[in-house]
């Protein structure tokens, strides 16, 4: 086995796909603890700055790991085939609302409003690039890099994308429905840039159609006043 896969320093590449999605998930968790140990008059909602602030760091700690992602490898057609994806997942995604699509009940979401009413646009923009810049290159890592090839050969850094299984896939992409409140859309938003992966072969095509829907998901809710879809 290749030794980068174990050795747990800033070469590791499997650790530099885990530790940057497990920072965002435990943070994520914690957040409605550590808005209660806030002291009073403490805006909460700003812990998604440090939240994504964190992503960052472990990210850039990891960067020589993530060969994948040195150049942007990504030709005009792989480039508009991703960008139709993330535009039909970010659609598909605010229509299958349905109850039992869903794991519980919808929460309040994150609201950028100020207690007028008005939206506090530093929130706002925070949130949308968080979720549109960070949180796709995070996942992606992890999910499609990792995850996906992983299953099929732990040495998962000697199986080129195209060699991935559809075994692979569907597992990957039911785990990845599992970490989203709408399940069913994160089960087809997943077998989406999974197999965006395995068929261009690079990294920044699930990127970059994450991103779109991401982005695409963040203006909406904003226009909309959708809060429980962030």
């Amino acid at each position: 086995m290749n030794a980068a896969i174990v050795r747990p320093g800033r070469n590791s590449h499997s650790l530099g796909r885990i530790l940057p999605f497990v920072v965002y998930i435990g943070l994520l968790a914690a957040t409605p603890y550590l808005r209660e140990a806030l002291p009073a008059g403490w805006d909460g909602r700003w812990l998604y700055a440090v939240q994504i602030a964190a992503v960052v760091l472990a990210l850039a700690w990891f960067a020589r790991g993530y060969e994948e992602l040195r150049g942007f490898t990504l030709g005009w057609r792989d480039g508009l085939e991703a960008l139709a994806v993330g535009v039909v997942v970010f659609v598909l995604w605010i229509n299958l609302d349905f109850p039992w699509a869903m794991q519980g009940e919808p929460g309040a979401g994150f609201d950028p409003r100020t207690a007028a009413g008005d939206i506090d646009w530093t929130l706002a923009v925070l949130r949308i690039l968080g979720a549109a810049a960070v949180v796709p290159i995070m996942e992606e890592l992890f999910w499609r890099s990792f995850i996906l090839r992983f299953i099929d050969k732990p040495d998962f850094m000697e199986l080129p994308p195209a060699s991935a299984s559809w075994r692979a896939l569907a597992i990957s992409s039911v785990l990845f429905a599992v970490e989203h409140f709408q399940w069913l859309a994160g089960l087809i938003a997943g077998l989406a840039y999974g197999a965006l992966y395995m068929r261009s072969q690079t990294l920044w095509s699930p990127i970059l159609a994450h991103a779109v829907t991401n982005l695409l998901l963040g203006l909406w809710v904003v226009a909309t006043g959708a809060w429980s879809f962030w």
